[in-house]
């Protein structure tokens, strides 16, 4: 069972994420909030697995309120839900610790689907997105693109766990990673795994981020 808060301001979209995922056996909603701060302090007390967290919102917005919950220490992953328009918010939102992000009209079965995903421990991002995110990325590195000499933790890194981490950082799947090194999705998992704890990121997300900061990954030309 995969407990959940909303967290939305507009009660109709808050009703119907509830509907939806009362309809499926293996979710569970706790709670509804309608700001970020009413989101913190139930988050607190609930401790759900996934928060569901819209952007803007009146008061606490979505990022301040993902920050917040992150901080914590709390066991519960934030996927953020947004519109197209809202790309900047969510890069915001990334770096405070979301797990991924969805657009609000995404299908039923990739709401469900990522809502496990984040409550697994996976990131989630919603395939539409995935170019315009890393396009907002050239934005946000430093113009250098990144010391890539000075932080221990890249030091860290054995060869191939370096090429596992750039492959991340260029959006790729175990199962693309595997084929272009010619390993097995299991070995590949155990690299990822290895390089999320070396660099100290809670997910894939995260490990996209600290590949952009550091000039590891950029975006590809169209």
């Amino acid at each position: 069972m995969t407990t959940v808060l909303i967290v939305d301001d507009q009660p109709l979209q808050r009703y119907g994420f509830h509907m939806l995922l009362d309809s499926v056996p293996e979710t569970q909603v706790l709670g509804e909030a309608a700001h970020g701060a009413e989101a913190v302090r139930m988050a607190a007390e609930l401790r759900p697995d996934v928060v569901l967290m819209d952007v803007r919102m009146p008061g606490m917005d979505g990022i301040e309120a993902t920050r917040r919950i992150v901080a914590a220490g709390d066991r519960s992953r934030i996927l953020v839900l947004t519109t197209f328009d809202l790309d900047e918010y969510v890069h915001a939102a990334l770096r405070a610790g979301a797990s991924g992000f969805l657009l609000k009209d995404a299908r039923t079965e990739e709401l469900l689907a990522g809502i496990r995903a984040v409550a697994a421990g996976d990131a989630v991002i919603a395939p539409a997105l995935t170019r315009r995110l890393l396009d907002e990325f050239t934005h946000y590195v430093p113009a250098h693109g990144g010391d890539t000499g000075q932080d221990p933790r890249l030091g860290s890194l054995t060869d191939r766990e370096r090429e596992i981490l750039v492959a991340v950082g260029k959006g790729w799947t175990n199962g693309e990673i595997a084929t272009r090194f010619v390993l097995s999705e299991s070995t590949v998992k155990t690299h990822v795994g290895r390089v999320l704890a070396k660099i100290g990121a809670r997910d894939r997300v995260q490990a996209v981020i600290f590949a952009y900061d550091h000039g590891l990954a950029r975006p590809q030309a169209n």
